[in-house]
């Protein structure tokens, strides 16, 4: 399973950076996180990182993730954003709506974020 992390803000390059170091240091998610690059702005003297993907196998990772993308944006000042993707499914946290929880919201918020990416798509109707 790949999920994709998308930040937005305020220096949202340096953001993806420090949210890929938070990520690599867990055990579980180690080597399993990758940085895509964007292409170079126009003046830019290179790329710049565009999102993250994490490549996450079927027997988990996802809720390790989570809990650290929840962590992290009760970190972070500012307007941050991060979109979790994975196929058509995606996920919108912001740090403003993060920060003010507590330990038990905030585990909850992480269990919901799992729940939407894990879901299984719609069956078409015949």
């Amino acid at each position: 399973m790949t999920v994709h992390l998308r930040v937005e803000g305020d220096n949202a390059g340096d953001e993806l950076r420090d949210l890929y170091a938070w990520l690599g240091e867990e055990p579980e998610l180690r080597g399993r996180v990758r940085i895509v690059e964007a292409p170079p702005e126009p003046g830019a003297l290179g790329a710049a990182p565009g999102l993250l993907n994490l490549l996450l196998g079927a027997g988990g990772g996802l809720a390790t993730a989570a809990t650290v993308l929840v962590a992290w944006l009760g970190t972070r000042r500012g307007e941050v954003s991060v979109k979790a993707g994975r196929g058509d499914r995606s996920v919108e946290l912001t740090a403003k709506g993060v920060k003010a929880l507590d330990a038990a919201a905030a585990r909850d918020l992480a269990e919901q974020v799992v729940r939407l990416l894990e879901e299984p798509p719609p069956t078409p109707l015949p």
